[in-house]
């Protein structure tokens, strides 16, 4: 018989727990090292694209592997999300609340994807939302909203250090600070961004119950 395969050292696993590293290691300088921080982050970045293509070269994708990369998003943007909250005292409540959102949504998702069987949390039936399923099967627009949204929250990180390089924008005769340019600029779009969180959340929380109300009418049969 044919040795049982270890899915924990599958390849595309390896580079999850590399991120995992790179995380943990850049929560050690965010507070003090913000180019370190984003270097770090960056990293894990790569990688996080790079996994993916693995483990459909080397036909590795497991479900381990989708709860890791999901876990390890999560927990990455939740310590930015402290790390602002300790930077902005005055805005503490909405870090928290964001970060309850991230997680959230996040999970009720991939819970709901896992008991209907899909392979990843970013599998979407077409028949269901119309804002998901373009957002999870068009990756120039999934792209485009994650990107937007973490140079939001980038930027209000390396505002705190620096205002950055002095820009001129045409609707204020002073010029203004690169990163809070960038932090005005993106922040319509981390906004709908957010909106997004909220209706995965529903959406999944509905296919859940969908799931329930299927599984009580068998029972009842």
């Amino acid at each position: 018989m044919a040795d049982e395969e270890n899915i924990f050292l599958f390849i595309p696993n390896l580079i999850g727990y590399a991120r995992v590293i790179l995380v943990v290691v850049a929560c050690f300088f965010m507070a003090t090292d913000p180019w370190l921080t984003v270097g770090l982050y960056l990293m894990s970045e790569f990688l996080d694209a790079f996994d993916g293509h693995a483990a459909r070269h080397f036909q590795q994708s497991t479900k381990f592997g989708a709860a890791l990369d999901m876990v390890t998003d999560r927990c990455s943007t939740l310590c930015l999300f402290v790390i602002l909250g300790h930077f902005y005292p005055t805005y503490l409540v909405a870090f928290q609340l964001l970060a309850v959102l991230d997680i959230a949504s996040h999970w009720i998702h991939m819970y709901s994807a896992l008991i209907r069987g899909d392979n990843s949390h970013k599998t979407i039936d077409l028949a269901g939302n119309p804002v998901l399923r373009h957002y999870y099967t068009n990756r120039y627009v999934l792209f485009f909203f994650c990107s937007a949204n973490e140079l939001f929250f980038a930027s209000l990180y390396f505002l705190h250090f620096s205002a950055g390089p002095s820009v001129p924008v045409p609707w204020d005769d002073k010029e203004w600070g690169m990163w809070k340019l960038l932090a005005f600029s993106s922040a319509p779009f981390s906004f709908l961004k957010q909106v997004i969180s909220v209706i995965q959340m529903v959406v999944a929380s509905k296919n859940i119950g969908i799931v329930d109300v299927a599984e009580r009418n068998k029972t009842r049969s």
